[in-house]
């Protein structure tokens, strides 16, 4: 049985982390202003659940899906069918491709944590990237779930 499962730990969080401390404290120094406050509160809570959600990207085998997860807390997610894949390549976005999930025009949905190493897959008209520090892997292990043709 052909498994994959893969977790990539990468930095990018640590850079949201500060930016949410700044929030925390001047909703602190501007607690006479509720509204203001309320509105710097809630902006750093999400720079802090933002944060802790991109401190991993685990790409597992589920099945007949490829299951895509941020975490540790499993806020962003998707899972892709293996029926759906066409073609499987190893590829490497660049930096318009950006970290986190984008989509973007032309060049389609990108997964990626950090770095640019990544598995290309195109499925019914549309590209997506999965970025990994293990794409030669991923890609080997993708390429072994791709419909049989007839």
């Amino acid at each position: 049985m052909n498994a994959y499962d893969h977790t990539q730990r990468a930095p990018l969080h640590w850079l949201l982390y500060p930016p949410a401390g700044l929030l925390l404290v001047m909703g602190w120094l501007n607690r006479g202003q509720p509204l203001l406050a309320l509105t710097l509160f809630g902006a750093a809570t999400l720079m802090f659940v933002l944060a802790f959600s991109f401190q991993q990207l685990r790409i597992r085998d589920e099945g007949s899906w490829l299951a895509i997860r941020y975490g540790p807390l499993p806020v962003f997610r998707t899972r892709i069918a293996y029926a759906d894949i066409s073609s499987v390549e190893l590829g490497r976005s660049s930096w318009i491709d950006g970290w986190g999930i984008h989509w973007i025009p032309g060049r389609g949905y990108t997964y990626n944590l950090w770095g640019f190493e990544c598995a290309k897959l195109e499925m019914r008209g549309r590209t997506v990237r999965i970025g990994t520090d293990d794409a030669e892997n991923l890609t080997a292990f993708l390429k072994t779930k791709l419909p049989q043709k007839a």
